[in-house]
Order: structure tokens, then C-alpha cells, then sequence
């Protein structure tokens, strides 16, 4: 923006606010919008701050060039809410840039009428989509309980009943015993296996099973236990010391 063009646009504040345009404002201005040109929508812009009421309803309006650049953003941009870009087939990475700018800079001026609605989409929607549209018709949840159920319901190890310890479904499995501070026991860091594998799907044993397993892991450590000590207990070697003079 030149002083001459700076002088006609405070001269459109002035029908506003009544200021007394100088040769030293038209100056100042156009060194503050050196790279704002004197369009019509630098004109909009004050049009619109003196058409927008002020948030203390005593307060005077004086628009400053900081106020003109930031409106007139804002005017160009609305421009573009529904832009859509129009690509040429095949085109390197510099024409799109190059494309993409100009198309913009077409709409948001004014040259080229600003789209009213975003582009309709066509063809069916993602398989992922439909998936997770699948559930939409399902009854609402009776309960807080039902609702929480089917919301951790998908939601790994935690989305079942524990069959080892019986924690309930979204609640951390818990060790045994207990105390007074945690009377049914001290939650688990992770799941017990049996309720992994219950989640992933892998068969799971019965306490049957499970208590035959704990006792062979017992035994295997009782006799590997056993083993060491052994090892430990055998004596040392004793030296013989023979006498040559005998022999």
C-alpha cells in the first residue's frame, strides 16, 4: 500500500470515526501495510469493525492498520470454508502447490465466486464404517452395570469375568487373600492368564487342571532346590599322603 492509497483509506475511517487524516499518519499507515493492497476488501475490513459493536458499549471505535490486516484476513478467508481443490491428473508435487495457491488466491479475492457447500461424498461408505455402524439400532442398556459391560465388553482382558479370582467385568483381577485396608485382595498389576486367554479366545484349564499344574511347578522347584543343597554338601576330596620309605 503506497501513502496515496493509505490516505484514501483512512479517508473511509474518517466517514466512521472523524479523524483528520495527515500527511504523517498516511505515511505511517502505508509503512504498516506495505504488503496489504488497497482492495475492496480493505475496505470491508473497516466497514466491518465500525459495523461490529464494541465488547464495553462505552468505548470508542479507532481502527488501527493492525485492525485492517487482521479483518481483511479473516474476510478472505471465509472465502475458502468450503474450498475444495481441483487437481489436474498426473501432476508433480511443484504443480500442486502451484495450482493449489492460485485457486486459492482466485476465491479468496473475489475473482473467482466462493463455493456455498462443500463437495457431496460419493460412493458408499468405508468398510471400517459400516463396522462400527453395525451397533447403532441396539437397545439402550436397562442399567450402569449393562452399560459399563458393553462398553469394556471389546475392551481386552478386563472386557470378561476372571475365571481364576471371579473379578468383576472392568475391574482388575485381584490376588489372594486379603486385609483390612483391601479385604478382597490386592489388585493384580496384570490379568491372570486363565482370563488372557479366556479374552483372546485360547482354551482355558478348570481349577482342576490348574491346581495339578501348581503342584508340578512346586515339585520341579522342590527337587531343583533339593539338587543345590546336594551339590553344596558334597565333602572335599582328602589328600593321601604316601610314604616313600614304606613303599
Amino acid at each position: 500500500m503506497t501513502p496515496d492509497e493509505a490516505q484514501k483509506l483512512l479517508a473511509a475511517c474518517a466517514a466512521f470515526d472523524n479523524r483528520q487524516p495527515s500527511q504523517v499518519a498516511k505515511r505511517a499507515w502505508a509503512m504498516a501495510l506495505r504488503d496489504i493492497p488497497l482492495d475492496d476488501d480493505a475496505f470491508a475490513a473497516v466497514a466491518r469493525y465500525y459495523g461490529t459493536p464494541p465488547k464495553d458499549p462505552g468505548q470508542r471505535l479507532w481502527i488501527q492498520p493492525h485492525d485492517v490486516r487482521s479483518i481483511r484476513r479473516t474476510i478472505r478467508s471465509e472465502r475458502l470454508e468450503h474450498f475444495q481443490y481441483q487437481p489436474l491428473p498426473d501432476e508433480t508435487p511443484r504443480e500442486f502447490l502451484a495450482r493449489l495457491r492460485g485457486q486459492q488466491n482466485a476465491i479468496a479475492s473475489g475473482r473467482v465466486a466462493a463455493p456455498t457447500s462443500s463437495a457431496a461424498l460419493t460412493g458408499g461408505p468405508h468398510r471400517d464404517v459400516l463396522k462400527e455402524l453395525e451397533g447403532v439400532g441396539r437397545s439402550v442398556p436397562d442399567s450402569d452395570e449393562e452399560a459399563l459391560a458393553d462398553t469394556v465388553r471389546r475392551a481386552g482382558p478386563l472386557g470378561i469375568e476372571c475365571p481364576q479370582c471371579k473379578a468383576a467385568i472392568g475391574r482388575p483381577c485381584k490376588t489372594p487373600g486379603g486385609s483390612r485396608k483391601q479385604p478382597m485382595g490386592k489388585p493384580r498389576a496384570t490379568p491372570h492368564s486363565a482370563r488372557l486367554a479366556a479374552a483372546s479366545g485360547r482354551p482355558t484349564t478348570d481349577p482342576a487342571q490348574r491346581a495339578r499344574e501348581e503342584e508340578r511347578r512346586r515339585e520341579a522347584s522342590r527337587l531343583a532346590l533339593a539338587r543345590m543343597q546336594a551339590d553344596e554338601d558334597i565333602p572335599d576330596a582328602e589328600v593321601v599322603e604316601h610314604d616313600d620309605a614304606a613303599s
